[in-house]
Order: structure tokens, then sequence, then C-alpha cells
């Protein structure tokens, strides 16, 4: 089976090209993500994983779609080969059914991981020069006058935290983050 794998790093992006290309390649299956590829955390990665079987073809837009480091990259095509899977990027016409496409595969997946990195740079200094100048100033924080009495009704125990996160209507992380600062 022919099995396609698509992947964008936000719900707000668009997958048609992507789709585009697997049906012209006629693929038998897809499988979507629209999440980050930073991690392995994505549910139909996993799913089309298991999915797979010895003798399948797994196509991908390009390697930046399947893997964001070369660590992750290796890991996962090692994974399909152990099923029998040979992988296939068409963007950087890569096939690991050749010892040739073994190779540039990681010299390929080196360069995503580099890109994605320079990437990350390029904001970091981005962030850092819009601050400098008094133009970025994070993100607003979110103001609860009643705070102090939720907080104190949470710490006698009258309510649990996911009340008191309710009530204030403030997520886990903010919550803590505030109680941390009250102590």
């Amino acid at each position: 089976m022919k099995i396609g794998y698509i992947r964008v790093s936000s719900q707000e992006q668009n997958t048609l090209r992507q789709e585009v290309l697997m049906k012209e390649l006629e693929v038998d299956e897809i499988f979507l993500d629209k999440s980050s590829g930073k991690s392995f955390d994505r549910p139909e990665l996993r799913r089309m994983l298991e999915f797979v079987r010895n003798g399948d073809t797994v196509i991908c837009e390009s390697i930046s779609r399947f893997a964001r480091n070369t660590k992750d990259l290796l890991w996962l095509i090692e994974k399909l080969n152990t099923k029998g899977v040979v992988f296939i990027s068409k963007k950087e016409a890569i096939d690991t059914n050749t010892p040739t496409g073994k190779f540039m595969l990681t010299v390929f997946g080196a360069v995503a991981e580099l890109e994605r990195e320079y990437i990350l740079q390029r904001q970091r200094e981005g962030i850092d020069a819009a601050k400098n100048q008094g133009k970025y100033l994070g993100r607003k924080r979110i103001e609860s006058p009643d705070f102090q009495k939720v907080y104190g009704r949470w710490r006698k125990g009258e309510i649990t935290a996911r009340k008191a996160m309710d009530i204030l209507g403030m997520k886990k992380n903010t919550f803590y983050r505030r109680v941390k600062e009250t102590h």
C-alpha cells in the first residue's frame, strides 16, 4: 500500500497542497496531523506507525513534514525499516530503498534541523530587538480582582484548584504561577 503522511504545524494552516500531491501519487491511505513536528506526540503519526505493514511505502511531501530533527527522523525511519516499510520524500527525492537514499535522508534531515534552529534563533533575535525598542512587552497579564478571595478559599480546602481556575478564568499554569507569586 501507498501511505501518505501530511503534517502542518497548526490548525489554521492549509493542507491542500500536500493533499493534492497525495492524490496525484494515488496513495491508498492518508494520515494527517495538524501539530508541531518537533515531537512524536502526533496522533496520526502514531496511528500510521501502527497501521503500516511489510511492503508498504510511506510518502511525505518533504522531510520537514515528517520530523524536525535528525535524531527523530532516523528513529522514525528505523521504526519503518523494522516493519519492512519504505519511506519516500518527494521534495528531496529520497527513497530509503536505496543506499544513496538512506545517506541523503541523513543529510537532508540535518539540514531540516538546522533550518528549524535558524528560524528559532531569528525569532529570539526579533523579540529581543523589539523588547529593546519597547515594542514587545510579552503577553498581557491576566488580572482578577477576586484572586485573593478565591485563593483563600482554595488554601482552606473549600474548593478544588480546578474550581478556583474556573472561577478566575485562568489556565492551570497561570493559576499556579500566581499561587507561587503569592507565597
